[in-house]
Order: structure tokens, then C-alpha cells, then sequence
């Protein structure tokens, strides 16, 4: 049986999801692949941006927050999936080299109606460097219950 079910996904309820090392080549695959944007992929391009120097794409940081969901949370529970969000901000730019704290907070929880042992959990998840805040996104999440039959 799963460590983590809905009825463990209470409002309030915080859960550290670990901390990374943005790693270069990693950050740079990624953009090369998935947002090959010239601050991403260029050291020149991104001293010459706003952004001040290479850096992650926005999407990158957001999976390494999602690595750590899946490693704390998911795996070990009665995850369904999730249907969306409705805010996501990159709120400073994330360079090589850089660790993270990763870590979600449950804003609210409730039963769905149509299915009775399917719970749906509002979530902010947010990574934080050295105390400054660089992504924050919510979302909702779908978990079973303790009494799936």
C-alpha cells in the first residue's frame, strides 16, 4: 500500500523535496532540445539579455522541481495524475551552479464528486536559491484514497 494517500494531503502540510545542483550540461541539453533560446544556449547571448548570463530555461527549473515531487511524493503514493494549474512564474533566472530547495505546500483539498475515492489536492510547489524565490507554480493533483475498492 502506498505511504501517501489523499487523506495525508492536508491543507497546510508542507513537504521538502531535497535540493539540486543545476548542472551546465544538463541545463544546456535541455535548451538545445526543448527551448533553444540564445541566453539559454549562448554565454555572450546571456550576458547581453536582461537575464545577466547563461541561464536555465524556465522549464528546465521546473523539472528538476518535478524530479524531486516524483521522488518524495509520487513514487511512494496514490497518485492519479494531475488535470492542470493555473499560475506559473519564473520569478529570477536560474545560472549553472546553482542549488535549489524544492518544496511543495498543500493549499486545499476535496473529494471529487463524480468519483468518491478520488481526491483532488491544490498544490504550490516552489525552489528557492539561498532564500530568494525563482520559480512558484500551483497546480491541482489527483490522488486515490486510503479506501480504493
Amino acid at each position: 500500500m502506498a505511504t501517501i494517500a489523499y487523506e495525508d494531503l492536508t491543507p497546510g502540510r508542507t513537504f521538502d523535496l531535497g535540493e539540486v545542483k543545476v548542472d551546465r550540461a544538463e541545463m544546456l541539453a535541455f535548451a538545445e532540445r526543448f527551448d533553444p533560446q540564445p541566453f539559454h544556449l549562448d554565454e555572450e547571448a546571456g550576458r547581453n539579455s536582461v537575464l545577466g548570463g547563461l541561464c536555465a530555461s524556465g522549464w528546465f527549473t521546473a523539472s528538476l522541481w518535478m524530479r524531486g515531487y516524483v521522488d518524495h511524493v509520487l513514487a511512494d503514493s496514490t497518485s492519479q495524475g494531475s488535470p492542470g494549474g493555473n499560475e506559473l512564474a519564473w520569478l529570477a533566472p536560474v545560472f549553472p551552479g546553482d542549488v535549489l530547495q524544492l518544496s511543495m505546500e498543500v493549499n486545499s483539498q476535496r473529494r471529487s464528486q463524480s468519483k468518491p475515492n478520488l481526491g483532488l489536492v491544490e498544490i504550490t510547489g516552489t525552489a528557492d536559491r539561498d532564500g530568494e524565490r525563482v520559480l512558484r507554480f500551483t497546480f491541482v493533483a489527483m490522488f486515490g484514497t486510503r479506501d480504493q475498492n
